[in-house]
């Protein structure tokens, strides 16, 4: 199987940004991927699964795509090293892969915290090192932006226990990344989504259901209502965030972890 694309090397004088997307085979990675081709950049469709990442690469102008399995050190510094030697460059990173499984926090099964873990933590850790040593190796300025939650800030979140404490860790990270990373002139900061409408919450929206005993719409009208802008997010208002951090803009920011969940937490 062809596990990424390569198209003809650019042009020296191509100033455009590249950026890399983790998890950008659907939802909020592939509106980030999208979002970040609009604004500019030469993006890097990355995924674990070929043909997703390969579909979305298409719908972007000049995208090109690969897999790449976060929880493998060795995968993510090939990615990293392979996408700053083909353009020269390596503007932005988005570490945004991650899983859920709802159960009872006294139900978890090892299995299940070891592959939260190991995507949503060590894979964000992975990637950022990768990243960051490609960046530094160039001697350029670069943008690292972690996918943590607001269940990363908060721990009323029920039946989603080793879910909060990946995403607990990944804010923390943010931080440490940023401060050691900030002598390179490299800025790393996080986007704490709310209740997203994506495939993974349509699986979330039924476990939770089946835990609580009550449908699936019930659930879903509850998370409206503890959202004060009334709706739930779009994957397009995680991304434009994340577009924001990416660019010039946001220059002095690092550290960060903005929430962007239409007020359902508040920090």
């Amino acid at each position: 199987m062809t596990t990424d694309s390569s198209p003809t090397p650019p042009s020296p004088a191509d100033a455009r940004p590249v950026a890399v997307v983790t998890g950008a085979g659907s939802g909020i990675g592939a509106a980030i991927a999208r979002e970040l081709g609009r604004r500019g950049h030469r993006v890097v469709v990355s995924d674990l699964d070929a043909e997703r990442a390969a579909l979305v690469a298409g719908e972007i102008e000049d995208a090109t795509w690969r897999v790449l399995d976060v929880t493998d050190p060795d995968a993510c510094d090939a990615a990293a090293g392979g996408v700053a030697a083909q353009y020269g460059r390596l503007d932005v990173w988005v570490s945004n892969a991650g899983v859920s499984r709802m159960a009872r926090f006294v139900d978890v099964t090892r299995e299940d915290l070891a592959r939260t873990f190991a995507v949503n933590t060590y894979g964000v850790f992975y990637a950022g090192q990768a990243a960051a040593r490609a960046m530094i190796a160039l001697g350029r300025p670069g943008r690292i932006i972690n996918t943590a939650s607001m269940a990363g800030k908060q721990g009323r979140v029920p039946f989603l226990a080793d879910y909060v404490a990946s995403k607990f860790a990944v804010v923390g990270l943010t931080q440490a990344m940023a401060f050691e990373l900030a002598a390179h002139s490299i800025t790393v900061n996080a986007v704490c989504p709310g209740f997203v409408a994506t495939p993974m919450q349509e699986r979330e929206l039924a476990w939770e259901a089946s835990l609580r005993g009550v449908t699936p719409e019930e659930v879903r009208a509850a998370w409206i209502n503890d959202t004060p802008l009334g709706r739930l997010e779009t994957p397009e208002d995680v991304a434009s965030v994340v577009a924001f951090l990416a660019s010039n803009d946001a220059a002095f920011l690092t550290g960060e972890s903005i929430a962007v969940n239409g007020g359902a937490y508040m920090d």
